[in-house]
């Protein structure tokens, strides 16, 4: 075995064997100082295995491991958010009273997110998507409220809905897959030519559709990230939920153009995108914001690999992948933000507010951020077409949405508090550097040279949808307190509120037939309108 492919098995088999080691209490008590070493495995092998594969198991059910440049992309980067992240965690976790089953959710969570960027044949992917979901909805119930315990059930829900999906997407992938191999590029290579292909789609793009909060199937984002503690809010908005896009890239046949199928993913991630922008902009929690940002900017990401799927252009896995590890770090980082605001003071806010608002306009495509990187990046699969202008629009709602999650996040903060730990302060800054520094060594790497992010055309195509947004913003401020609340979970809150008010109407009908039906006169008037009704059926005839 080359150091390579040792790397591989690394990345996946050190958190899975502390995972292991939580079996025996005393170890599990100890893992907190080696949560941030977990995934400097994965880090390594990002930057040091990329073009390797390695396989392991029986010889009749082998999995293989394999790093292409887009898994390179994704994991390194997650790498980098797990590490901080760790570091956040055992700071603001350890005291917690289940702490010892939040590192063992913890580790889960991580083996299933490595497991599934590196993972290259079907049924190991759909092993780590599973052992990702159990993993986050146990972390989610670390919220410790009614809340969160509703928002985990509701996770774990729609994540089971999503991966039978997905399951039953494989099994036809696999069906018209020559040779019986299991591998996804192998599976994706023969589904335009698949006699499944349309099914096998459907499937799984509505099953990663799920995964990646793809409005309407979004709704268990927004109660999730919010009832979470922060920790866990940052490496599932940031790392886990890239997973679907990791899981998109490979099933999908770039060697194609399928316009019909890459139109509807454009239109529904459009769709998303705006949907997210506009319902974030009725909320007041900064982390319910930020989720809501999530959905629209995960559109985002959908609409692009639709547009390269229509067009059937071989590098949109690449450039989304760069887009993906750009939103990674910056929403991880704005989650860990809104923990270290919690330790300052509301009438201090500026040493958090400052760095923080690099992030947040980043995300609008703000000049030098990597926000403008990667939406350089994403230019050539949108092309200069209509999808190209809704995107671009798409970032100036962005930046207005952003700029709301910067004016409620020192309102946010308590009145009296003193610095905050440099153990919670100390990771979201390393974060918020490699948001920046880490997409302008991708691009340079895997794109082009950085001087086309300088040049003054690109600077202004930048510039021009973050200044638009906030000027919005200025209108917002004071017409945003007439906009009409929107629940967080919108579409599931809602229909619970009607499923709700039928119950109480079916009820009121009930005792109301019971005391018709003791009224002669009812019984009746209800055989007359019977009779009627019958009479004008048989004269319609």
């Amino acid at each position: 075995m080359t150091g390579p492919q040792a790397l591989l098995l690394a990345a996946v088999a050190v958190p899975a064997v502390m995972l292991l080691g939580c079996v025996a209490p005393r170890l599990r008590g100890g893992m907190w100082q080696a949560l941030w070493l977990a995934p400097l495995p994965g880090l390594a092998a990002a930057l040091l295995a990329r073009g390797s594969s390695v396989s392991f198991g029986p010889a009749r059910a082998q999995f293989v491991l394999a790093l292409d440049t887009s898994g390179a992309i994704l994991l390194g980067s997650a790498a980098v958010l797990w590490i901080a992240a760790g570091v956040y965690a055992e700071r603001d976790m350890r005291s917690a009273a289940n702490g010892g089953w939040f590192v063992v959710c913890w580790l889960a969570t991580l083996t299933g997110c490595f497991g599934a960027f590196l993972i290259a044949d079907m049924p190991g992917f759909y092993l780590f998507l599973a052992v990702v979901s159990l993993g986050a909805s146990g972390l989610i119930l670390q919220g410790n409220t009614p809340q969160a315990r509703r928002a985990s059930g509701m996770y774990l829900a729609f994540a089971l809905f999503a991966e039978t999906a997905i399951l039953m997407g494989f099994v036809l992938l696999a069906a018209g897959t020559p040779g019986g191999s299991l591998l996804m590029h192998d599976a994706a290579a023969a589904l335009p030519t698949s006699p499944w292909r349309d099914p096998a789609l459907a499937l799984l793009i509505f099953g990663l559709g799920t995964k990646a909060a793809l409005v309407p199937l979004h709704v268990w984002m927004p109660l999730a990230y919010p009832n979470a503690p922060i920790s866990v809010a940052a490496v599932l908005s940031g790392a886990v939920v890239k997973v679907s896009i990791i899981g998109l890239i490979r099933v999908l046949p770039w060697g194609a153009a399928m316009p019909d199928w890459g139109a509807a993913m454009a239109a529904a991630g459009v769709f998303g995108a705006y949907y997210g922008v506009v319902v974030g902009l009725t909320q007041s929690d900064p982390k319910t914001i930020l989720a809501y940002s999530s959905v629209s900017q995960m559109g985002l990401l959908v609409a692009v690999l639709g547009m390269g799927l229509r067009a059937g252009d071989g590098g949109t896995a690449i450039a989304v992948a760069l887009a993906a590890a750009w939103h990674l770090l910056a929403k991880g980082g704005l989650f860990l933000a809104v923990g270290a605001s919690s330790g300052t003071t509301a009438r201090r806010p500026w040493p958090v507010l400052l760095p923080a608002g690099v992030l947040a306009l980043g995300l609008g495509g703000l000049p030098f951020t990597g926000g403008a990187v990667a939406k350089l990046a994403i230019k050539g699969p949108l092309g200069d077409g209509m999808m190209a202008t809704l995107v671009t629009l798409a970032a100036v709602g962005t930046t207005l949405l952003m700029l709301h999650f910067l004016r409620r996040l020192p309102a946010s903060a308590p009145t009296r508090a003193g610095e905050a730990p440099a153990g919670l302060t100390l990771p979201w800054l390393a974060i918020a550097f490699a948001s920046i520094a880490i997409p302008w060594a991708l691009y340079s790497a895997v794109i082009g040279p950085v001087s086309d992010v300088l040049a003054p055309a690109a600077l202004w195509a930048a510039f021009w949808p973050v200044l638009v947004g906030t000027l919005l913003a200025v209108g917002l401020r004071a017409w945003g307190p007439r906009l009409p609340p929107v629940p967080a979970g919108d579409l599931v809150v809602l229909g619970e509120r009607a499923a709700s008010g039928v119950a109480t109407w079916s009820v009121t009908l009930e005792r109301a037939d019971a005391v018709l039906r003791l009224w002669p006169v009812a019984g009746l008037s209800l055989l007359a309108v019977a009779v009627a009704l019958g009479a004008a059926m048989l004269s319609g005839r």
